[in-house]
């Protein structure tokens, strides 16, 4: 009975470790090839970016962009929005120079500025629904303690039956080890 529970134990486990490994993939392991990832926050791109989705960014050349292309791009310091390109404003004065007009899917009006290139981060390539909810969420506290109290838990769950299942084993060769030889007498 207790091998039937330790093999469901460690089912149970390795299951979890791995939905844990991808998404912490999901969340920091695409960083690494180059995407930037963000959480959709508001409604203004429905329905092709739904609120609480995550969405994959990668880095574009500027004067690639066409209209009907959509960005990722800053707003100001603080707040990155992602809108669908209605026209490219080439600079009269400077060539290097490329803005673009752009307007939310679900907005009634286009954006009141234009974006200046130098402020794309990129265009969407990807998008998961609702995972941006969990991701925004173990971002800031209390869902980071919540993250690391669970990464915490995790790692007690995995390593849990190996603390106890290896006195059982070592018990056994210790009793054969203790039987006298009944030949050693002879």
């Amino acid at each position: 009975m207790g091998k039937i529970i330790k093999k469901i134990w460690n089912c149970i486990t390795t299951v979890i470790v791995i939905a844990v490994v991808i998404f912490a993939i999901l969340l920091v392991g695409v960083r690494l090839i180059g995407f930037h990832v963000f959480t959709v926050l508001s409604g203004s791109m429905e329905p092709t970016y739904h609120v609480g989705s995550l969405i994959y960014v990668k880095s574009v050349d500027p004067f690639e962009l066409k209209p009907l292309d959509v960005i990722t791009f800053m707003l100001d310091e603080d707040t990155v929005a992602t809108h669908r390109i209605i026209e490219v404003v080439p600079d009269q004065n400077d060539p290097s120079v490329v803005r673009f007009k752009t307007k939310g899917d679900a907005n009634n009006a286009e954006d009141g500025s234009l974006v200046h290139c130098k402020n794309v981060i990129g265009s969407p390539v990807l998008t998961i629904p609702y995972l941006g909810y969990v991701a925004n969420y173990i971002q800031n506290p209390p869902g980071t303690y919540v993250a690391i109290a669970g990464g915490a838990f995790l790692l007690l769950l995995v390593f849990l039956p190996d603390l106890f299942g290896d006195d059982d084993k070592k018990d056994k060769k210790d009793n054969k080890k203790k039987k006298p030889d009944p030949e050693a007498d002879n």
